[in-house]
């Protein structure tokens, strides 16, 4: 896999912000609607992008932190992440716009960033 052309996608939200919030407060059965609404979106997306996914990726699970005073459970905005081929960054970035991620779920943004080439390798 070529590094110029790679992006990493990361998907992220706070579990403290007003999207959230709302989205916890909805009624059950309306929640599993949208939920249901949401994963038929992100599979559309996928298909449509398809040929551009170099990695699908997937969900991130909780996060461990490790400097110089040890390990320590801590919380991040990172959900999922994903990697994408792309002409140019600004090309990756147009992929994700009225993503579902926060068109219907309750994420906040997706971040896309160049794969660089590892200096010397």
């Amino acid at each position: 896999m070529s590094t110029n052309d790679t992006f990493l996608a990361v998907f992220l939200g706070s579990k403290t912000n007003a999207k959230m919030a709302a989205w916890n407060a909805l009624p059950e059965a309306e929640r599993r609607a949208k939920e249901q609404q949401g994963i038929a979106a992100w599979k559309a997306w996928v298909e449509k992008h398809q040929a551009a996914i170099a990695a699908m990726g997937g969900p991130l699970g909780k996060t461990k932190k490790v400097d110089a005073n040890g390990i320590a459970d801590i919380a991040n905005e990172m959900g999922a992440f994903m990697v994408v081929r792309a002409g140019s960054h600004e090309d990756a970035a147009k992929m994700f716009e009225n993503h579902p991620h926060f068109t219907v779920f309750p994420g906040e943004r997706v971040e896309i960033m160049p794969v660089l080439p590892i200096p010397g390798g």
